[in-house]
């Protein structure tokens, strides 16, 4: 028999709004709320996507017409800026911003509340309270607790859960396609010497444009950064240390100083030059988590609040699809105790594994002799680097 109810979902990121689209598709009336007051937009951040992702896409109702930018090979570069490696591997990759409209527009008129941010809930007999920041509660018969990493619903259910720093942090930039060097836009790029990472592809342009010569490259390095190195580069022009991560205006101009001089050390010309030529560069530090435990009571987690893997795997929006659509698969088939005990089960082992292996993936960068392979030719694991980075764990 099929089961409908009531939903809560707390954030309205990416994971939100897949929870959000498979519930409702499920038959479930929902309510998201977004602690932001404006709509989320303007994180150009890459996004890659697998097979496994169209299809939770085409499984929600969602368009996929003008996605991304498709790309061919990846290759693999030296010190020098010269061709390593070249590895036939075709890929759509997008952004951020073209997956969330992708799921925004798919939210009925009023199930998508701005401006409330949900703090913790309250388990009742004949359903669940979201406690919101403002001290107001909603009653719903589900909360989804989709809030991001640093999830609030998962600090309540599982407050021994906690991110766990990596060690290294994951430099970003976005440069328009003119100023990208020939040779390096069109294909999956790699620079790997031991002890840090170059990863660069196309995405489509603002706005999602597509055409060529309006795209732009989305450039990530990975970087091993010290815990006291990391609390500097954390505090911003005002001396105010910011826990976690710092927004991106707010990063010092001799924090910007320092990582374009390491890289006008250790990186190959052309990468230097997209730095140069780019918009603002921005850190994020890097962590990972993983819940034992994705779903009691009334109350079920997805996403990053339930998982977080090193971006390595770039399995973060396609495993939020998939604990979504799990999700509503099983909340409407079974009670809600019973259901939400199956989806943990089916999701908490292939979250772990995702999780594993991204660790592993970064062992390959951090956890070796960097004294060696340091121009990038040598590197041992290069093949399987290029051959799972970024490629769905089974």
């Amino acid at each position: 028999m099929q089961r409908t109810g009531t939903a809560i979902v707390a954030g309205g990121s990416i994971g939100g709004l897949f929870a959000a689209a498979a519930l409702l598709n499920a038959g479930w009336s929902v309510r998201v709320f977004e602690r932001t007051a404006v709509e989320l937009a303007g994180r150009g951040a890459g996004i890659v996507t697998h097979k496994r992702l169209i299809d939770a896409f085409h499984r929600v109702g969602a368009s996929t017409e003008d996605l991304g930018v498709a790309v061919e090979d990846r290759i693999a570069f030296d010190i020098t800026g010269a061709l390593v490696k070249r590895l036939p591997y075709p890929q759509v990759v997008t952004s951020w911003d073209r997956i969330h409209r992708i799921l925004r527009v798919l939210m009925p008129e009023g199930t998508y509340r701005l401006g409330r941010g949900i703090t913790g809930y309250q388990e009742t007999e004949s359903g669940v309270l979201a406690e919101f920041e403002d001290g107001s509660r909603e009653e719903a018969d589900l909360i989804v607790g989709a809030d991001g990493f640093r999830s609030a619903i998962r600090g309540q259910m599982l407050p021994e859960v906690q991110p766990q720093y990596s060690g290294y942090v994951v430099w970003r930039a976005l440069a328009d396609e003119c100023v990208v060097p020939e040779g390096i836009f069109r294909d999956f790029g790699f620079f790997a010497p031991n002890g840090t990472q170059i990863v660069g592809y196309p995405i489509a342009g603002i706005k999602n444009d597509l055409r060529p010569g309006h795209r732009r490259y989305n450039f990530v390095w990975y970087s091993a950064t010290t815990t006291d190195e990391l609390r500097d580069m954390l505090t911003d022009a005002e001396g105010t240390y910011h826990p976690v991560s710092i927004p991106p205006p707010l990063v010092r101009d001799d924090v910007l100083a320092g990582m374009e001089a390491d890289a006008a050390k250790r990186l190959p010309a052309p990468f230097v030059e997209i730095i140069q030529r780019s918009g603002r560069p921005f850190f994020t530090p890097i962590y990972d988590h993983y819940s034992p435990v994705f779903g009691e009571g009334r109350v079920a987690l997805a996403g990053d609040a339930a998982c977080v893997a090193r971006p390595h795997v770039g399995m973060g929006v396609t495993k939020a699809a998939e604990d979504a659509l799990a999700l509503a698969a099983h909340v409407s088939s079974a009670p809600l105790s019973e259901a939400l005990a199956a989806y943990s089960h089916e999701r908490v082992p292939k979250a772990r594994r995702a999780y594993m292996q991204a660790r592993h993936l970064g062992s390959l960068i951090f956890d070796t002799d960097r004294t060696v392979n340091q121009d990038g030719r040598s590197n041992p694991k290069l093949d399987e680097i290029m051959k799972e980075t970024a490629v769905p764990v089974t």
